[in-house]
């Protein structure tokens, strides 16, 4: 496996790998990582569908994408955002033949939509029951807190293992609007990791001037699971690869030596049967180790969804528990799972059965919510809420049989142990009805008026899920396993729990990412997998985001500092350098004798420790 860039690579296809019509493989789980991996080894690996074989506990394909219908209702756990550098899941998609449009591709329907509709806010962020927050677009970040995030920028990762926001920012930076839209968006707490978080600045930084309206963002027509799931599992199954619901991978066994590793066995439980599948090293096994939304738990209009963090035996963390003990190289899940209270978090989808709760909406987010088209654009954060609650309505309908008079929205809560501000309760201890009354309160609904539309104007279906943003949690180098760990012959790791290089866990890409890399590794397809975007490296999106998150403020003397400097004769040198958050410094040399002043601009690049000695 190896990594390239531009499109030379893009649109090559690779030949048959060596050996593959004498292979199978064995898929854990069919979340989106799973499924990429049957993609790219049909597509790419050119496996024969038949031989490729995916075990899911659950009834459905898609993990944490989810959304459908429940006998209590309409409910999404969670929401997908996407941007234009998604390297990975743009070169599958472009594959995936749509499931409405004839003739067209699932990023051309995609690609088609958000050029005709394009993503932007018109209100991030409210405050006193439904006011706009009037954060206009700023950061309203201190120079100090700029230089805090242009120092974690800058920071070695090893010397952020384990390592906790609050550890590198202070509330310069907690303070800020900056916080408000980064935690919001991306589901981070303040206790959770800085690596994690360098990480994220690193990647994104060709996208931090939209974060305060979200023009950077992209979103499909319908919810996760009807618009990127179903078109990859019929595509899978149209070429006969095997789908085996209800059922559980409860084991994997490892022969294990020195050099070399080997999965021996799997044991599948159906139907309160269980079998064990011998592997060969022929036989291909692809794990997704861990869960972001195991343990989750749903409520209704008028039952909580209970905070019930116990690990259940045969589930993802159980089964990387078993793995993890025979292998150091397997990754250490007691870092991720160990404390559910500082990785849990609340959703709530809100069907609205009428006219009334929609103009409470309008008002906020200036759109008709009923046009079809972008409606928040993104969320709205609810400033003064003690859950921290944030809500978003995409594009209408969320799901292709929902009632053209109903509006799908989705709550969420960060904080589920709070009292609330108008329900006096944790929002875990609230019904679908009450976490509605909560969210309409903030709306400015009159409060004569609340409790009547979360009973009869709405219908709430509210979800807990303790193990959310597990993957955020302090962690080292090893925590998690390397796709295919040194020596594997025949297994690699899939999704948010396995470890790539630079790229964002809690993205669509980086589980599509796993899945790419390790099926390229495992056949040795001879192409090379995209490498994630490089903004980080390219001046231009520096310099802008450094602007951006000055809120436009140019750079005076008082943000220059002298470094060094010296005078030899008639000749004078000095290295510059300036707090704004670029990396950057500057070498000025004067040549006495000719009276010229010479510029040089130089970029940090990288800062390494070596011990000598």
């Amino acid at each position: 496996m190896y990594y390239s860039s531009g499109n030379y690579e893009a649109f090559a296809h690779p030949k048959k790998p060596e050996g593959v019509d004498h292979k199978s493989a064995y898929i854990v789980g069919a979340g989106l990582a799973s499924l990429t991996a049957a993609c790219y080894l049909v597509r790419d690996g050119q496996m024969k569908g038949e031989h490729i074989h995916i075990f899911e506990k659950d009834p459905v394909s898609g993990g944490a994408c989810d959304g459908r219908k429940y006998d209590v209702g309409y409910m999404m756990r969670g929401g997908r955002e996407m941007d234009n550098h998604f390297e990975v899941m743009w070169d599958l998609l472009r594959s995936i033949p749509s499931i409405e449009t004839e003739g067209a591709s699932v990023l051309d329907e995609y690609y088609w939509l958000n050029k005709e509709d394009p993503n932007f806010s018109l209100c991030r962020a409210t405050e006193k029951q439904g006011q706009d927050a009037h954060t206009d677009g700023k950061f309203a970040i201190s120079d100090k807190g700029a230089m805090e995030i242009m120092h974690l920028f800058f920071t070695p990762d090893e010397q952020l293992y384990d390592k906790r926001i609050t550890d590198v920012f202070d509330d310069e930076v907690f303070s800020s609007n900056f916080w408000m839209y980064w935690r919001t968006m991306f589901a981070f707490e303040n206790w959770h990791s800085a690596l994690e978080m360098k990480l994220y600045i690193k990647r994104f930084i060709h996208h931090i001037g939209g974060l305060p309206d979200f023009k950077a963002l992209r979103f499909t027509r319908y919810n996760q699971y009807e618009s990127i799931i179903l078109p990859m599992e019929k595509y899978l199954k149209e070429h006969g690869v095997q789908f085996h619901y209800a059922t559980k991978v409860t084991d994997v066994r490892f022969d294990v030596t020195a050099t070399r590793k080997q999965a021996s066995s799997i044991t599948v439980e159906h139907d309160g049967q269980t079998d064990v599948i011998d592997l060969t090293e022929n036989d291909l096994l692809f794990i997704t180790n861990g869960g972001c939304v195991e343990s989750s738990t749903y409520g209704s209009q008028n039952t909580p969804a209970p905070f019930d963090p116990e690990l259940k035996p045969g589930n993802g963390w159980d089964l990387w528990k078993k793995i993890a003990a025979q292998d150091a190289s397997f990754g250490r899940p007691e870092k991720f799972c160990y404390d559910p209270e500082q990785s849990n978090w609340m959703s709530a989808t809100v069907t609205t059965l009428d006219d009334k709760i929609p103009q409470y909406i309008q008002k906020i987010c200036k759109r008709d919510p009923f046009s079809g088209h972008t409606v928040t654009g993104g969320i709205v954060t609810v400033k003064d809420s003690s859950w921290l609650m944030s809500w978003t309505l995409n594009r209408q309908q969320q799901f292709r049989d929902q009632p053209k008079d109903q509006l799908c929205v989705w709550v969420y809560g960060l904080f589920s142990d709070k009292p609330g501000d108008y329900v006096k309760k944790p929002m875990r201890d609230c019904t679908g009805k009450e976490i509605c009354m909560e969210w309409l309160y903030h709306m400015g609904v009159p409060e004569s008026e609340i409790e009547e539309l979360a009973e009869h104007s709405a219908n709430t279906v509210p979800v807990m899920m303790p193990y959310i943003t597990a993957f955020f949690m302090p962690r080292a180098a090893g925590d998690r396993p390397d796709v295919v760990p040194e020596g594997a012959v025949n297994f690699a790791f899939l999704g948010q729990f396995a470890e790539v290089p630079r790229d964002t866990i809690f993205t669509t890409e980086y589980s599509m990412r796993t899945a790419m890399v390790a099926v390229y590794t495992l056949l040795n397809v001879d192409r090379g997998v995209p490498e994630v975007w490089g903004s980080t490296y390219d001046i231009r999106d520096l310099l802008n985001a450094t602007v951006q998150l000055r809120d436009g403020k140019k750079i005076t003397e008082d943000d220059v500092f002298i470094v060094w400097m010296c005078k030899t004769l008639q000749n004078s040198k000095a290295l510059a350098s300036t707090t704004l958050f670029d990396g950057m410094y500057y070498e000025l040399t004067f040549n006495g004798d000719k009276k010229e002043l010479y510029f040089d601009a130089y970029k940090k690049w990288e800062n390494k420790a070596i011990s000598i000695g």
